[in-house]
């Protein structure tokens, strides 16, 4: 892995010298737009919209949209002026229980790796967090950009997780949730009894992207000349539930078959009483799993 950033952590007037690496890649199969008669790369060049030349990088300046057609151009200068005072600094602002962070206020993880002789001040605080059960609030800043960041410990390192601003998170703004909805207590006791019946341990390793690897498939195939299998068509969405109930005991049923379960023929287990009916969030139906690609197969002479 390469280094991105360099800098410290200041932690109260402690310094920990520290690098920071990307913690997770993308694994997207990527493709160049290119001519479809000869594969020859398309490329682009950069032209002015008001005298149509071609500009240099060096010509090139930000601008600002004010409206109306008015641009205000700012300058190298004038962002070196801005107040960045954590350019090469992780400043600790306080130290949170994790569970008081909202998952949606989080952008993308990195590695912190001690530097030079700050192992000792790092595994401090690594150990510290792990003991006070918390997490550190932290800004940094990457790219000319100031950020907010949470530290915490994985795998016995500290990972920084950008965060995204409070006042860039959306509100959610939707007619139903004006509309007075409500459930009744046997659709919510057998929501409950299919949500049982789906419960697990989440273990990341037994989930795989099942579209790239049909798409590499596709790409090996035509690299050694191979003949494209296309793979097992994968389950279509069901459509909307007209009888919900009904809808919610086949669920069950369906779930409880693909663990090994059985009800006694004919029935459906009756679910526990509910006490009292309740507003009811969106509904939706869970994405079904695509089918494994199938191997393809040398192409007959």
């Amino acid at each position: 892995m390469r280094a991105i950033w360099k800098g410290a952590v200041s932690f109260g007037l402690v310094s920990i010298a520290v690098k920071l690496y990307s913690a997770t890649e993308e694994k997207d199969i990527r493709f160049h737009q290119v001519h479809r008669t000869d594969g020859g790369r398309i490329k682009y060049q950069r032209t002015c919209s008001v005298d149509g030349e071609v500009v240099t990088y060096d010509d090139i300046a930000k601008g600002y949209d004010v409206g109306g057609g008015e641009m205000v151009i700012l300058t190298d200068e004038d962002f070196a002026d801005l107040p960045l005072s954590t350019s090469r600094a992780i400043d600790v602002l306080e130290f949170v229980p994790a569970e008081q962070i909202d998952p949606i206020l989080f952008a993308k993880a990195y590695y912190l790796e001690p530097e030079g002789q700050a192992a000792k001040p790092y595994v401090l605080l690594r150990d510290a967090l792990r003991d006070a059960e918390r997490v550190a609030i932290v800004k940094i800043a990457i790219r000319q950009r100031e950020q907010l960041a949470t530290l915490r410990v994985r795998d016995d390192v500290l990972v920084l997780n950008t965060m995204m601003w409070p006042d860039e998170v959306r509100t959610p703004d939707f007619g139903f949730l004006d509309d007075d909805i409500e459930t009744r207590p046997a659709e919510l006791a057998m929501a409950s009894s299919l949500i049982d019946s789906m419960a697990g341990s989440f273990k990341p390793d037994e989930f795989t992207d099942n579209y790239r690897a049909a798409l590499q498939e596709v790409i090996d195939a035509k690299i050694e000349g191979r003949e494209v299998v296309q793979p097992d068509e994968a389950e279509e969405a069901p459509a909307a539930a007209i009888d919900l109930m009904a809808a919610l005991k086949a669920s069950v049923e369906r779930a409880k078959q693909a663990r090994g379960e059985k009800s006694p023929e004919g029935t459906a287990d009756a679910p526990p009483p509910a006490k009292k009916a309740s507003r009811a969030p969106r509904k939706s139906t869970p994405a079904k799993k695509a089918s494994t690609p199938r191997k393809a197969t040398k192409k007959s002479a």
